[in-house]
């Protein structure tokens, strides 16, 4: 079977097509800048050169057309029609409490999904508009919605509940539900393969740092607890989101903008974290650069970054009674050395014992640390692969019961 997996942002479209028997990605690629005259699109398929194009794309409507005659047509074609594509799977951000696991999209589930936009404005209305587009352009091929909060759905009630009326919880459904869930999953299940042990067995401590970042204790295989809340603007210092910040803090900026709160949400997500702090960039990178200047604001928003990830990883602990693995992962987990040191220096009392001599090596994939009682390792997230195979057992699932229903009725 081959899966196309879809990732709809705001302004974007990331995807790839699996062949799920042979475990090999067929085709990736990307749009940005959708909805502009300059908008870019990056197509890679098998055995074949990157290809580049940039033409205005008006809608993500014209970005999966583009993408699927991409896979469809002339020299490019990777599939003989589109009648090979066995099912999508979209990335979700929020599920809300209807969603504990991945689920096909019919009519009624889209109908429910249609509620949690209110609960993830800026994420859920592209993650949707890819399943529409997808009714339209390939209809009759089943859809799996596979959702970013459904991983931290085992997060036990001490740990989601906020410390406000509880009516909230009750009629409005207000809790701590926590995201990149799809990630967390898929790095603590990889690292559990690469040590070689039984996931029941791990305390995982999952570092997914990006421009969002969010941490996840895991044991048994499960979420306990993550950093993020009920929205993603909670939790760690990310790129140009506040995180934690206290509460009375809003109403004092509320007042300095002369009663905006829409004013106040949009400095908080859009103009604050390191890129607030620095006045510079929300991008590493960039800081990284200006710190080495000397630039004191700019070393100012790394060392605040670090410590928040630090304070947070100690804070989960407790979730999963102890620690054995500390992952990196995502874009700065991932690629930043000098951000994974920092970290860890403000974490040596866990006894970590960094190996700087593999901390440096970009293209790593494992441990980092010397011998020591908590491991460090760097693992990449793939989270399409992860929706991939999400997928791919959902729609499996789907097909033995209908072959179990057609028995029943048979035999009746």
């Amino acid at each position: 079977m081959k899966i196309l997996v879809l990732n709809c942002g705001s302004s974007s479209l990331k995807y790839q097509l699996f062949a799920m028997e042979e475990k090999e990605v067929l085709a990736r690629g990307q749009a940005e800048r959708i909805g502009m005259t300059d908008a870019l699109f990056r197509h890679e398929a098998k055995g074949q050169k990157t290809f580049l194009y940039q033409n205005p794309l008006n809608n993500h409507y014209d970005a999966v057309h583009n993408l699927l005659t991409f896979l469809g047509d002339g020299n490019r074609a990777i599939l003989a029609g589109m009648q090979e594509i066995g099912g999508v799977g979209h990335r979700v951000v929020h599920g809300g409490e209807r969603f504990q696991t991945s689920v096909v999209v019919d009519p009624g589930i889209r109908k429910v999904l249609e509620d949690t936009k209110k609960l993830a404005p800026l994420h859920n209305p592209p993650n949707l508009m890819g399943i529409d587009v997808c009714t339209d352009l390939l209809p009759g091929v089943p859809q799996v919605a596979v959702f970013d909060t459904a991983f931290h759905q085992t997060m036990p009630p001490h740990a989601y509940t906020y410390a406000i009326p509880h009516r909230y919880y009750r009629e409005d459904h207000v809790r701590r539900y926590g995201f990149h869930g799809i990630s967390h999953r898929y790095v603590a299940g990889r690292t559990a393969e690469i040590i070689q042990q039984n996931p029941a067995n791990l305390k995982i401590i999952t570092c997914h740092l990006g421009a969002g970042s969010s941490l996840c204790a895991v044991a048994g295989g499960k979420s306990q607890d993550t950093s993020m809340g009920f929205t993603p603007l909670s939790g760690l210092v990310m790129g140009t989101r506040c995180g934690d910040i206290d509460p009375a803090l809003v109403s004092f900026l509320v007042e300095k903008e002369q009663g905006s709160l829409p004013a106040v949400m949009e400095i908080l997500n859009r103009a604050s974290g390191v890129f607030g702090i620095s006045g510079i960039s929300s991008d590493f990178r960039d800081l990284e650069s200006a710190a080495a200047r000397g630039n004191e604001l700019a070393i100012l928003a790394l060392q605040v970054y670090a410590y928040s990830v630090a304070r947070g990883i100690s804070s989960l602990i407790p979730a999963i009674g102890g620690l054995d693995v500390l992952v990196f992962t995502a874009g700065i987990g991932e690629h930043s050395s000098a951000m994974r040191r920092r970290i860890c220096e403000f974490l040596s009392w866990l006894d970590i014992d960094l190996d700087e001599k593999k901390n440096l090596d970009s293209t790593v994939e494992g441990i980092i640390s010397r011998p020591a009682k908590v491991q460090v390792f760097v693992v990449p997230t793939n989270e399409e692969k992860m929706i991939a195979q999400e997928t791919w057992t959902v729609l499996q699932k789907q097909t033995l019961s209908n072959v179990l229903n057609e028995q029943e009725v048979t035999n009746a």
